[in-house]
């Protein structure tokens, strides 16, 4: 297994001990192949001036962290299909605790912290995952939108299809 297939294509582990000496601000920036790698994950056709900003707080054994993750990304529209560029702009806000405090936890419990794994957060996959959350399933381009096909109301439905039957003689 490759590094990518382990951690994804952006990653940006830190560790905890160096969180406890910091001022808590972290800051992801990808680079354009790390988009391209991204974009090519997601199946969109770009991602481009990808940053995630963080501050983190907490406790000795935990963690919160709280930020942005933001980003230009090209999608297709899914009325015109046409390709579009758009902004996003997704809130983060996670708590992680040491893995010796899940012990026990019910992991379909939706408060159950993630965990520091290795005695590390990784803000790269934190960036990927909220970049993940935040694209459109179906996206529009601005000013397109949506006209339902009408069927003709003056004909009675399948009317057309009494002109493929063979006449009797």
């Amino acid at each position: 297994m490759t590094r990518h297939e382990a951690t994804g294509p952006l990653s940006r582990p830190v560790s905890v001990d160096r969180l406890r000496r910091s001022d808590g601000r972290i800051e992801v920036t990808a680079s354009p192949e790390e988009c391209a790698a991204l974009a090519q994950d997601f199946r969109v056709p770009g991602i481009r001036d990808l940053v995630g900003r963080f501050e983190t707080s907490g406790p000795p054994s935990a963690f919160r962290v709280r930020g942005t993750v933001s980003a230009l990304v090209s999608q297709v529209c899914t009325v015109s299909l046409e390709p579009f560029e758009g902004p996003l702009s997704e809130p983060v806000d996670l708590l992680f605790t040491d893995t010796d405090q899940l012990v026990g936890t019910d992991a379909e419990d939706a408060d159950v912290p993630d965990p520091i794994v290795g005695g590390k957060i990784d803000f790269g996959t934190i960036t990927a995952e909220f970049l993940a959350l935040g694209l459109d399933p179906y996206p529009r381009k601005p000013g397109i939108t949506f006209e339902p096909h009408v069927e003709d109301r003056d004909e009675p439905p399948l009317a057309a299809l009494g002109s493929l039957k063979p006449a009797n003689d």
